[in-house]
């Protein structure tokens, strides 16, 4: 274990003070460093600061302080699968809007060139931009990290369980896919560094972890400003700890990946210690969807019911822990609605760039929640897709279920009159209470319908649609 991190000390380089309704002004030129980390398919549950912890028979000791040394939502949505949540997170845009709301086996799928991401827009304010991790918006020329704003990569393009293939039942490599590890730099074709198979998915966070380190350090020594993004591939299935780690919970493998993740967080912000660049970087830790449901390698929502692939809140909601020292208010803890979608305008001012205004943009610009000890959201609800299907609408304190899905293996009952429930006096919403709440659906039926003529204004973007894409806009 780690021993005690160091206090917050004074930020000398970049002064604050406060705008229009309370919402910061950074007064100086100084463009922070962002660490992203973003870890797969964790639970609302498994934290220590989100309940689990000990009581999950795995102690997240590095995460629990770093939410103490920040702020911690209680209310961050994202969406049901991975490739959505990373496209929302990458564009600031819902994944209908760009053709990404799921993967099919044999199509052309991923950003299309004309997405402009998180990666691109700091990138072209003088950041170092590097990836260290799974991808998953594209496995095809010009849809790789490296084409879409990263100076470099190493990780995987696709999904975690692909370790399994060679393992399974009759595969055969003569037809079957054979996942690699990959690394690129800007503008290069992706080449393949190792299979991916089940010994080097027990491996693969820790070398990732190392990768992300040293690119920290180079850009430390350059002195240029850097995003690294760590989206590291524990807890999905096939949820297998490195060596080191087997055992060391006594509570098998997913309690022991579990801490392992912990540990790699740790040595990541032992990282920005030791550089001695702890006050002017934004650390972020987050999950990209809800737990696994798959027998071996379940997680949990904890409070909220429910696993990604459906509508409910263990789906939606998953952890978010950020920290600023002198920016984000130490200790805040809100259960405000945000978006993953939020990030990308959240971050404009900071990072110095302008939110991209030829397309529209769902996220919101989150500066005073997160950067004033008493600032709110500015958002109060937002549509969930599950594939290109409305499945519910979340608007306050109420989930509107048009598609009601129970289980990732179960069959979806599109309903005739749409569910209400309340999370706050029904967090499983278990208990449809539609009749009695009425007053409810004319509210949210009109934000879907607004929605939707959005939808009209720009036309999504197709699954499989090639490139070079250009946008059909609306004459009016």
């Amino acid at each position: 274990m780690k021993g005690t991190r160091l206090g917050f000390g004074l930020l000398l380089c970049m002064a604050v003070t406060v705008g229009f309704r309370g919402a910061p002004v950074w007064a100086a030129a100084e463009k922070p460093n962002i660490l992203l980390i973003m870890v797969d398919n964790l639970g609302y549950g498994e934290l220590g600061v989100y309940g689990g912890g000990a009581l999950r028979g795995a102690p997240t000791p590095h995460i629990d302080h770093l939410a103490a040394e920040g702020m911690r939502l209680t209310n961050f949505n994202v969406e049901p699968q991975c490739t959505p949540s990373r496209s929302a997170l990458m564009t600031g845009r819902h994944p209908i809007r760009s053709g990404t709301t799921k993967v099919v086996w044999g199509m052309l799928y991923g950003l299309t060139q004309w997405e402009k991401t998180l990666a691109e827009l700091l990138s072209e304010q003088g950041y170092a931009t590097g990836m260290f991790g799974k991808w998953h918006l594209g496995d095809t020329v010009g849809r790789f990290p490296t084409d879409q704003g990263f100076d470099e990569w190493y990780g995987i393009a696709n999904t975690t369980d692909e370790a399994q293939y060679s393992t399974q039942f009759q595969y055969d490599a003569e037809v079957g896919l054979k996942p690699f590890i990959q690394q690129a730099r800007r503008g290069e074709v992706p080449e393949n560094v190792m299979p991916y198979n089940l010994s080097v998915r027990r491996e693969i966070d820790t070398e990732l972890t190392r990768r992300a380190i040293d690119f920290m350090q180079r850009k430390r020594t350059s002195e240029q400003p850097f995003f690294a993004f760590v989206p590291l591939t524990q807890v999905h299935l096939p949820t297998l700890p490195h060596p080191d780690f087997a055992g060391v919970t006594g509570y098998g493998d997913f309690a022991d990946s579990v801490v392992e993740m912990d540990h790699h967080v740790g040595d990541l912000l032992d990282t920005v210690e030791k550089l001695g660049i702890r006050d002017n970087t934004i650390v972020i830790f987050a999950s990209d969807n809800g737990p696994e449901e798959v027998p071996a390698y379940h997680g949990t929502s904890g409070y909220w019911r429910g696993h990604y692939f459906t509508a409910l809140e263990g789906s939606l909601r998953a952890p978010f822990i950020i920290r600023w020292p002198a920016r984000v208010p130490v200790g805040k803890v809100s259960n405000d609605i945000v978006h993953i979608t939020d990030l990308l305008p959240t971050f404009a001012r900071a990072a110095g760039y302008s939110v991209p205004d030829d397309r529209l943009i769902d996220g919101v610009d989150q500066s005073e929640l997160f950067f004033t000890p008493e600032g709110r959201s500015v958002r109060e609800g937002f549509p969930v897709y599950n594939g290109d299907e409305l499945y519910a609408y979340k608007w306050r304190d109420w989930k509107v279920h048009f598609v009601e899905l129970n289980s990732m293996f179960g069959a979806p009952q599109k309903l005739n009159i749409p569910h209400i429930y309340n999370v706050i006096r029904d967090p499983k919403e278990d208990f449809n209470i539609a009749p009695d709440a009425t007053w409810v659906l004319p509210v949210v039926m009109s934000q879907v319908i607004d929605f939707q003529q959005t939808l009209a204004k720009e036309p999504p973007i197709m699954l499989g649609t090639p490139d070079p894409y250009r946008p059909a806009r609306d004459p009016g």
